[in-house]
């Protein structure tokens, strides 16, 4: 697993770094457990094991090093058995709820397992696995799992009970959740590999007293957030979402000239142009695009009116969209039920201070709440 490969100094980093933080718990909480927040538990892993922070990107890890991929969890420990959240399949649970047990838990660890190839192929990545911090009464303890695809050749022990539907597939145990369209994995310590304990501190607000007490004047900056927009992998055909069939990622199969079965390009609404005049470059001026597996595209502003980000080969943007990221064969159509399932259906795009960019994927509805905030900060002025 990642841990056993980690230096001595980063491995004590690590843990003096969650003590410190376990030790302000009464800050937040009266619980006898430390009080962790999990996105401080993905920064601190990040910057003690010199790991890629993926947390932004909305899949199914927050962190990578050397092609390993790790989902980092953060919950009570519960005496070593736990069932956690690793899928949520809100966009399906209608379809979902019309299907019989058995073809619902088919249909939804057949999704679970697309998005872990779907992230494996967006990073570039060979293995993933789980890193869970669990809290226990005044400590905490460390292990890591495989992050398994579920063997849908030995699902059994299917036991419907209420709304929940639980079952097994010789490995591992899932529950799934009817009503919240959830699926949990049970999560069973078998190898802990760090055990601390955590002195909480009875008043931590004189702590921070003490911290500042020779301080006169304090300034605090807001962290300025990476200038960025988010696109649709997808168009609109009377108000419902869809990847038209000859157009945006399906243009290889557009009319009139021969077309390479790579030629895609990402849609660009006007209303970006309007409110983000100087994000992009100029109409044909190339610029970088880094992609989340490191690699980077030669990429412009195309057709009229900018409306399409395109790649430099054209093909380049295709075979990394449609071939390395979502598994599409050559001549298959995108459509949004892919993205649905995948559970991704846009983009984003950072603008660094050197004049590049990156790329990401994220969840559903990202591309629209983008809109909604835009609009809503619009009509406020």
């Amino acid at each position: 697993m990642f841990l056993a490969s980690q230096t001595k100094s980063g491995l004590e980093y690590y843990e003096r770094l969650l003590k410190s933080a376990g030790s302000l718990s009464n800050l937040f909480s009266e619980s006898d457990e430390p009080y962790l927040y999990y996105r401080f538990v993905e920064n601190l892993f990040c910057k003690s094991f010199k790991a890629n922070n993926l947390s932004r990107s909305d899949t199914s890890v927050d962190a990578s090093k050397n092609k390993l991929g790790i989902g980092i969890k953060t919950f009570s420990f519960r005496q070593g058995n736990t069932f956690e959240k690793i899928a949520e399949f809100n966009k399906s649970s209608l379809s979902l709820r019309k299907l019989q047990e058995e073809e619902i838990i088919k249909e939804i660890t057949k999704l679970r397992n697309e998005r872990i190839k779907t992230t494996q192929r967006i990073f570039g990545l060979d293995n993933m696995i789980y890193h869970c911090v669990a809290r226990r009464k005044g400590g905490m303890l460390i292990y890591e799992l495989p992050m398994d695809l579920v063997n849908l050749d030995k699902i059994s022990n299917l036991n419907p009970d209420g709304n929940i539907i639980n079952f097994k597939d010789g490995k591992n145990e899932y529950k799934y959740n009817i009503s919240k369209s959830t699926l949990y994995k049970k999560f069973t310590a078998d190898k802990i590999i760090l055990d601390f304990d955590v002195e909480i501190l009875e008043n931590p607000f004189n702590q921070l007293e003490k911290m500042f007490k020779d301080i006169r004047e304090l300034v605090f900056s807001p962290i300025k957030e990476q200038e960025h927009i988010f696109l649709p992998l997808y168009s609109y055909e009377k108000r419902e979402k869809k990847v038209f069939e000859k157009s945006g990622l399906n243009q290889w199969n557009a009319s009139g000239r021969p077309r390479n079965l790579g030629e895609v390009y990402i849609p660009i609404p006007a209303w970006i142009h309007s409110s983000y005049p100087s994000f992009f470059p100029p109409k044909d001026v190339k610029f970088a695009l880094k992609l989340p597996n490191g690699n980077k595209l030669k990429v412009s502003l195309c057709q009229q009116d900018s409306k399409a980000l395109m790649s430099d080969p054209n093909k380049a943007l295709g075979e990394w969209l449609l071939r390395d990221v979502l598994g599409l064969e050559e001549g298959e159509v995108l459509t949004y039920a892919k993205l649905e399932g995948l559970g991704l259906d846009s983009v984003v795009i950072y603008k660094n201070g050197d004049g590049n960019y990156n790329i990401d994927f994220t969840k559903i509805n990202s591309f629209e709440n983008f809109k909604n905030n835009i609009d809503a900060t619009d009509n406020s002025d």
